[in-house]
């Protein structure tokens, strides 16, 4: 079902809704500023208020115990900076610190020494892989779960993560630590949310944060501290160096570029095997890249990362295949039980773990259960020739799709667990090398996972996995194969809630023709298939073509479904959106009403179905004018919505959004400006900054709040 976003005589506009199915108190939560931004039940609220965090409370990774050499004064001007000393302190948001430098540079090793030596200095240090926004808002759900696990086990991740947001607010003092952050953009709404507290960021990219953070930019290891840092890695931190030896690790140092990853990497295989430097040296070769006067990391690392591999394999060729199952997955938060099934025993697991990490090409988290690899490891990894016996896969590959699909068979429930796999599901299909063999298997898991997340209200986020889904069916089943139909028109849906129909509409239509040239022109998957085509017509601005698609569809479907059927009140439903979309307001309410009416008694007051015909409903009554019947009704909406999909599904925010447009109608400023704030702060957590219903919420509130200053002034509205 859908209520295509349109412009409504020029004001606030109202957000589309879609079905692919055929078939308690609340308290707002208070920024520092005042502005309402997410709603949590009211116990939950009154938690967060008063749980404390005991007393160097964190999940950083790893220890403060290692080596750490010449950055001495990068570390102290963080500090200045994230104390607010200095005139680059604070910008738009106090104690705010962007790191960024390429790959290998050492930023993630100087924020997280920082975050070791200053932990004391604040009430929460919490360590945030930030690639993207799902990553950030999964890591601020972590802080709910660890404080406040009697309520986090129940709840899903955008209300664990809106409760951590809330702490935070009343609990000021803490340090985020933002790891590797590949648009700045991501963290803005989170900064804004939370001013008193510091946050840290790490970054490769130096662009686009004159506006969220003032960065410190990373350069390479002076001479000196390379030296250092080589010498003590290679001969341990009690033993002095010769003169002979400290030439040549200066000179070693020099041929790895000052890179410290590789200089760690370097000082690791010298330590474990007692290779002499000079011996080392030779075996390394030259590996500056003197064409371009500098390094090339992902050079440099692969020639320091052969010597390594030879040796680790020596000692256990078992941590050879977990890193190169590794490689192709995630690189932070690879749990233990997902690597399991490559190694007999936990026994072997873990000695196999242990040899890599010796060597420096992993690293353990807090409490041992997950490990971490550098991505420029990865890089390197990834792009070695596929192995002849294994069918063409690229070392690693076949174990890391198969180590997925164990997974996801274990815990087939799409239970939180699934959560965990997304990462590695997203980095399996965003790393597939060209000519890549396809797996049913697969498919299948990233099918399930994609289907996951649509449940979760999240099916705008599915894009990656279904595509790289269809791309196997296409390619083993065929273009007219069932499951291929299903595939194509599952990412179809996904294209459109992200709102793209442009790129929904072929596939809808490319999906349409082969079910009616296979299943025939009134089977029932071709009349869904004619619906849903209709239905991005629709959200496409071209009712003409939908119109009478949806009354040759629901003609159909009346006459082999029957009147109530479950599919026919869908097409119903949509048609009466096609002649609201078309501007035919009376043909659309007498539809509307009698769907309404029928999915009650059919599917239930509450069913998701009918809440999209109860919320359309309103639109319609309120796009004639009829707000006296619209509030109410948009009001009885959202309160079930939030009791059966939560406060913060797609089709809750679309509600709270249309709510407050009737409300702003109706010179309710307080109320709407009140909702559109909400709506606007939960949209972009769950949908992005740059998602079209993002998008219209902006819009709305900056129209509400000229309307509502203009409405106080009216003999000088603003323009």
């Amino acid at each position: 079902m859908t209520d295509g976003p349109g412009s409504e005589g020029g004001g606030p506009r109202a957000t589309g809704e879609r079905s692919l199915s055929v078939g308690g108190s609340v308290s707002v939560a208070i920024t520092g500023d005042g502005a309402e931004v997410v709603m949590l039940p009211a116990e939950t609220v009154r938690w967060a208020k008063e749980v404390e965090a005991p007393p160097g409370e964190g999940n950083l990774p790893g220890s403060a115990s290692g080596v750490f050499v010449g950055r001495e004064a990068e570390l102290a001007e963080l500090r200045r900076l994230l104390t607010g000393e200095g005139e680059a302190a604070v910008t738009q948001v106090t104690g705010t610190r962007a790191i960024h430098g390429l790959g290998g540079i050492g930023k993630t090793t100087l924020a997280l020494r920082y975050a070791h030596t200053f932990r004391r200095t604040y009430t929460l240090v919490w360590w945030i892989n930030a690639t993207n926004t799902k990553q950030i808002v999964a890591g601020l759900a972590g802080i709910t779960t660890r404080l406040c696990p009697h309520w986090a086990t129940s709840t899903g991740i955008q209300e664990r993560a809106a409760w951590a947001i809330r702490w935070l607010q009343w609990h000021p003092g803490w340090l985020l630590v933002f790891d590797n952050v590949e648009d700045p953009a991501d963290l803005r709404h989170y900064l804004g949310m939370l001013p008193d507290g510091h946050h840290l960021a790490t970054s490769r990219t130096a662009t686009g944060w004159h506006s969220v953070a003032p960065t410190m930019p990373l350069g390479l290891l002076d001479a000196d501290a390379a030296t250092e840092l080589l010498c003590t890695l290679a001969l341990g931190g009690e033993c002095e160096p010769t003169p002979r030896q400290r030439r040549d690790a200066a000179t070693l140092a020099a041929e790895l570029g000052y890179l410290p990853l590789a200089l760690e990497q370097a000082g690791a295989y010298l330590f474990e095997t007692g290779t002499p430097l000079a011996e080392y040296r030779a075996m390394l070769g030259q590996v500056i890249d003197t064409t371009v006067g500098g390094i090339d990391p992902e050079r440099t690392v692969a020639a320091v990362w052969r010597h390594t591999l030879t040796v680790v394999e020596r000692r256990n060729p078992q941590a050879i295949t977990l890193l190169d199952a590794m490689a192709w997955l995630a690189p932070d938060v690879i749990p233990r039980t997902l690597l399991a099934p490559l190694c007999p025993d936990s026994r072997t697991l873990g000695e196999a773990l242990g040899a890599l990490h010796a060597y420096n090409m992993i690293a353990y988290s807090a409490d041992r259960q997950s490990v971490s690899v550098h991505r420029l490891v990865q890089t390197v990894l990834r792009n070695r020739p596929p192995d002849t016996e294994s069918g063409g896969y690229p070392p690693g590959r076949q174990d890391a799709e198969r180590l997925l699909q164990l997974a996801a068979a274990a815990d087939d429930t799409g239970s939180p667990p699934w959560e965990r796999l997304l990462p590695h599901a997203i980095a399996i299909t965003e790393s597939t090398p060209p000519g890549s063999p396809a797996s049913i298997e697969t498919a299948n898991v990233l099918q399930a996972l994609a289907e996951y997340q649509d449940r979760e209200g999240r099916n705008a986020h599915t894009i990656g996995l279904r595509t790289a889904a269809l791309a196997h069916y296409e390619q083993l089943l065929g273009d007219i194969h069932p499951q291929t139909l299903t595939s194509r028109h599952g990412l179809a849906g996904a294209y459109q809630d992200a709102g793209d129909p442009d790129r929904a509409v072929p596939l809808y239509e490319a999906a349409l023709a082969l079910c009616e040239e296979t299943l025939g022109d009134a089977h029932p998957r071709t009349l869904a298939g004619r619906n849903d085509l209709a239905n991005a017509y629709t959200d496409a601005g071209d009712p003409a073509r939908a119109v009478p698609l949806l009354e040759a569809t629901l003609a159909q479907s009346e006459k082999l479904l029957g009147d109530t059927h479950a599919h026919t009140l869908i097409n119903r439903h949509n048609l009466a959106n096609a002649y609201k979309a078309a501007g035919d307001l009376t043909r659309a309410i007498s539809l509307y009403e009698t769907t309404l009416e029928q999915s009650e008694e059919t599917l239930g007051v509450t069913h998701p179905d009918t809440l999209i015909s109860r919320n359309n409903l309103a639109g319609a009554y309120k796009a004639a004018g009829d707000l006296a019947r619209a509030i109410p009704l948009f009001t009885t909406t959202l309160g079930q919505r939030e009791r059966v999909l939560g406060n913060t599904h797609p089709q809750t925010l679309n509600s709270r959004n249309n709510l407050a447009n009737a409300l702003l109608a109706a010179g309710d400023f307080v109320r709407a400006l009140s909702l559109y704030k909400i709506t606007l702060a939960q949209r972009e957590d769950v949908l992005g900054e740059t998602h079209p219903h993002t998008l219209v919420t902006r819009d709305n509130l900056a129209h509400a709040l000229r309307a509502a200053r203009a409405a106080r002034r009216p003999d000088s509205a603003d323009s």
